[in-house]
């Protein structure tokens, strides 16, 4: 075996992770010799390539600003006008009839759709330049782990000539082949039995143009409400709609098997015929633009754990290589960034000789935490996507945790330094316990409310100052170690205010709930502009909650879920490290 053969780091799959991964090492590292092996040869097509193609901050930052790629998403991407959804009313053929939540403009730190074909064509031949070695049409046959004497795999080409490589670290980045989980047995089930369908047509689907509601194009004075990821929302699925920089736009159906079978989706005239049924409005755009299908897919039981991602023995597994939860929130790219800068960090310190096993260990813990907190947002919460009131609140909860925790922590570059984890670690328990009741509190919210239908409204959650600040904080300096910590502490007091405001809302409406809340006397924060009018009820009519953040209610004034059977505080403990 030659010289060239050998190698610091081989990655096995040069998809989204692991072309990010490559650029990310040959930008920090640049004395690593970094093999790329991508079976498939380039550039591949655009648009009809893969899905994944809508991000959210950790991701869109980590693309942007760490990777310096906002040239090519400037240029060659679309900016994201956020994250929009549709909830079901009546027989869903008048969009304009139905409760909206989005931002009526871009917000300050952005987000991109990405055409997936596009960016990693761009990806692969700029590490390429960098000096990465790049072999695309290539495929591995092998892969011998000996973290002694240097990791082997063994490599074929398209003309079937095989070679040996060696390197000193392998990250398998090979996608849903997952080559390193299936060899070593590491592949666990996910609870979340969700599945889905895509396609894309060759031309944009502007859905602004679905309506001539004057009222309700005035929501959005631009006309960009085609830029946002658009979710048509109904009792146990989501459709989204997605353009691409390419001029191709993405549809998909996202749906609960035991409420909406996969047989029912599976092939493009199928998921036409369900469309019909619960989406006729997207039905009759989808059939005019049939002639345009650029491909068709299906994936059942998407959602996948694994038992470990980084290891001592200097591997890891990057993407969906590793684990996946839910295409809802778009968090693919999340994990991507959280799990690319994990890697990063352990190569460029094994590379100084530093010995990264306890590193590995810690970030391993992390990760595989957070990924069992994502997969809470979802698993077996799809039923309540059909109720507008009870998915605003989720929403507003889901976001405003992702912002002023998680999000923040990764902007403010902290989830590589297990120290600074460790000692945040009595919040983090008590914010992994919080968040885990609050997603039983809204399937207790839903079927309690699970007949409610709401006026129609344009609803927006950075409306509400508090969610705005958050957002718009991520982009802020980075802060001292006591400084964030305060500022943790503040965001998880915040936190909660908002959980006991939300569980009042929904007991004043249905006072039977009181019987799954903690009563509590604290703060509560005003999402009155978030607050449905159940059809029926006339305006004006509602109840009310104190509508400052200083205010109290000493009546109903709730925080935390009661049934603690299934959640125990060391559940959710970050390991010291």
């Amino acid at each position: 075996m030659g010289a060239r053969d050998r190698y610091d780091v081989a990655i096995l799959g040069g998809g989204l992770a692991g072309g990010c991964l490559a650029r990310q090492l040959r930008q920090e590292a640049p004395h690593l010799r970094v093999l790329v092996v991508e079976k498939r040869r380039h550039p591949v097509r655009e648009a009809a390539f893969k899905v994944g193609e809508s991000s959210v901050e950790i991701g869109a930052h980590y693309f942007q600003k760490r990777l310096g790629l906002e040239p090519h998403l400037r240029s060659a991407q679309l900016e994201k006008l956020g994250l929009r959804y549709f909830f079901t009313r009546g027989d869903n053929r008048d969009l304009a009839s139905r409760v909206e939540l989005g931002p009526p403009r871009f917000p300050p730190v952005p987000s991109f759709q990405l055409d997936r074909g596009r960016l990693e064509n761009f990806l692969l031949r700029d590490n390429a330049a960098l000096g990465a070695t790049v072999l695309d049409g290539c495929r591995v046959r092998q892969v011998t782990l000996d973290g002694v004497d240097g990791h082997r795999a063994t490599l074929a080409a398209d003309d079937g000539r095989a070679h040996e490589i060696t390197a000193r670290w392998i990250v398998d980045a090979s996608g849903r082949a997952s080559l390193l989980k299936r060899q070593l047995g590491l592949g666990r089930p996910s609870t979340h039995g969700a599945n889905a369908a895509w396609w894309r047509f060759g031309s944009r689907i502007k859905i602004d143009e679905w309506s001539s509601d004057p009222s309700w194009r005035a929501r959005v004075p631009s006309g960009l409400r085609w830029h946002s990821t658009v979710h048509l929302m109904g009792v146990g699925y989501w459709f989204w709609l997605i353009p691409l920089g390419s001029g191709s736009h993405s549809f998909g159906i996202v749906a609960d098997g035991d409420l909406h079978p996969f047989s029912r989706i599976n092939r493009f005239e199928r998921a036409l015929d369900w469309l019909r049924e619960f989406e006729p409005q997207a039905a009759d755009v989808m059939e005019r633009h049939a002639h345009e299908l650029e491909d068709f897919l299906a994936l059942q039981h998407f959602a996948h754990a694994c038992a470990r991602v980084f290891s001592p023995d200097r591997w890891a597994l990057v993407g969906e290589a590793g684990v996946f939860t839910d295409p809802f929130y778009s968090p693919g790219s999340d994990f991507i960034a959280m799990g690319n800068d994990y890697t990063t960090d352990l190569i460029v310190r094994d590379a100084r000789g530093e010995n990264v096993a306890e590193r590995a260990e810690a970030f391993n813990a992390t990760y595989l935490r957070l990924f069992e907190a994502f997969i809470r947002l979802y698993d077996g919460q799809y039923a309540i996507m059909g109720n507008a009131q009870v998915m605003t609140a989720k929403i507003s909860w889901d976001n405003s945790s992702y912002w002023s925790v998680t999000a923040l922590l990764f902007f403010q570059r902290r989830f590589v330094r297990p120290e600074f984890i460790a000692s945040i670690d009595p919040l983090l328990r008590r914010y992994f316990l919080l968040h885990a009741r609050m997603q039983q509190f809204f399937s207790a919210w839903f079927r309690a409310d699970a007949a409610s239908q709401y006026e129609s409204v344009g609803l927006n959650i950075v409306g509400i100052d508090l969610m705005r600040d958050w957002q718009a904080g991520l982009a802020e300096p980075l802060a001292d170690d006591d400084a964030l910590r305060r500022r943790l502490e503040n965001n998880f007091e915040r936190l909660q205010a908002l959980a006991r405001t939300w569980q009042a809302i929904a007991i004043e409406r249905h006072p039977t709930l009181r019987r799954v809340v903690d009563v509590d006397s604290g703060p509560l924060i005003d999402v009155s502009p978030l607050r449905l009018t159940p059809v029926g009820v006339a305006v004006g009519c509602r109840p009310t909650v104190p509508q400052r953040d200083d205010e109290f209610d000493d009546r109903v004034s709730q925080s935390t879920f009661v049934d603690r059977s299934s959640q125990r505080d060391d559940e959710f403990q970050i390991p010291n490290s």
